[in-house]
């Protein structure tokens, strides 16, 4: 998957999410994605490189740096809790889409029960 159908993929996954909303805080260069005012994805371009940053589980995070090139820790963001990905042949629109998600669901997670707009533990998986 080259950046541009990374990115399209990725804001396309995140329009979708219940209470997702996209804002401009940083400039026209960065495109935030929140849920109730929360990041749970960022885009931008690295020296002309499209990448999408996507909040992750420490264990996970590792994992998914190890096992593939395109995925790195989170550019800006905490090494530990984000990730950033490129495109590449190893990224596919099952992956993003997984992983934006995830990330949602991470950080829905971590609002309070009366503002999440899903359940964090059953929304998206897979049964």
């Amino acid at each position: 998957m080259d950046g541009g159908t990374l990115r399209k993929t990725a804001a396309g996954c995140a329009e979708g999410l219940p209470g997702s909303g996209l804002e401009h805080p940083f400039g026209d260069d960065w495109e935030v994605f929140k849920v109730r005012g929360k990041v749970f994805m960022l885009m931008t371009e690295v020296p002309g490189r499209p990448v999408v940053i996507l909040k992750s589980e420490p264990a996970e995070a590792r994992a998914l740096c190890e096992e593939n090139a395109n995925i790195t820790p989170g550019y800006h963001m905490n090494k530990k809790h984000w990730i950033t990905l490129e495109g590449g042949e190893a990224i596919d629109a099952g992956l993003v889409k997984e992983l934006v998600t995830e990330s949602y669901r991470l950080v829905v997670g971590h609002l309070p029960k009366a503002r999440q707009p899903v359940d964090p533990h059953t929304y998206g998986r897979r049964t």
